[in-house]
C-alpha cells in the first residue's frame, strides 16, 4: 500500500475557495501559493528563443533569446543574458542585455553589468563597474517610448 502524500493548499485570487495540491518531496511541510503571480526561474544553462510575458517575479540566470514583458520584477543574474527588449515595474541587472530596457519603476544595474540599448526607467542606480552604452531616459514620462519608423511599419503591417 503506498502512503498519501501531505497535501498543501493554494489560495487563487479570483475564487474565494481553496484547494489543495499533495506535495510528494517533504514530509511535513506545507506549500502556500498566491495566484496573482508567482516567480519564475530560468536556470544557468538553459536557453529560451521567443518573448515571455509574466504577471510573477521573473530571475534569469539563463539566456532568454526575445523580449521579456512582465508587470512585477525582473533580476537578471550575473550569468543571465538577455538579447531583445525588457519591459517590466522593476528590474535588477547583473548580467548582459542587448536591447531596449524600459522599467516604470526602479531599475539597479549591479557588478558587472553590461546594457547595450536604450535605457527608459523612472529611478536608475548604476554600480561603478557597470558598462552601459545607449541613451538614458529618467522620470515620471520616460516610460513613454516613440516608435521608430521600423516600428510603424511593423504595426501597421499586422
Amino acid at each position: 500500500m503506498s502512503r498519501i502524500p501531505k497535501k498543501s493548499r493554494i489560495d487563487h485570487a479570483k475564487s474565494s475557495k481553496p484547494y489543495y495540491i499533495y506535495s510528494m518531496f517533504k514530509k511535513g511541510t506545507q506549500t502556500e501559493t498566491n495566484s496573482t503571480g508567482g516567480s519564475t526561474l530560468i536556470g544557468n544553462g538553459t536557453t529560451i528563443t521567443g518573448d515571455i510575458t509574466s504577471t510573477g517575479d521573473v530571475r534569469i540566470d539563463g539566456t532568454l533569446i526575445g523580449n521579456m514583458k512582465g508587470s512585477a520584477k525582473l533580476v537578471l543574474g550575473g550569468s543571465g543574458v538577455v538579447l531583445g527588449d525588457i519591459n517590466c515595474n522593476q528590474a535588477d541587472i547583473q548580467g548582459k542585455v542587448n536591447g531596449r530596457l524600459m522599467v516604470k519603476d526602479q531599475l539597479t544595474l549591479r557588478g558587472e553589468a553590461v546594457v547595450e540599448g536604450d535605457i527608459h526607467a523612472g529611478k536608475i542606480q548604476i554600480e561603478p563597474q557597470v558598462t552601459f552604452n545607449g541613451h538614458c531616459h529618467m522620470g515620471k514620462d520616460a516610460y513613454v517610448v516613440e516608435m521608430t519608423s521600423d516600428d510603424k511599419r511593423h504595426a501597421i503591417a499586422q
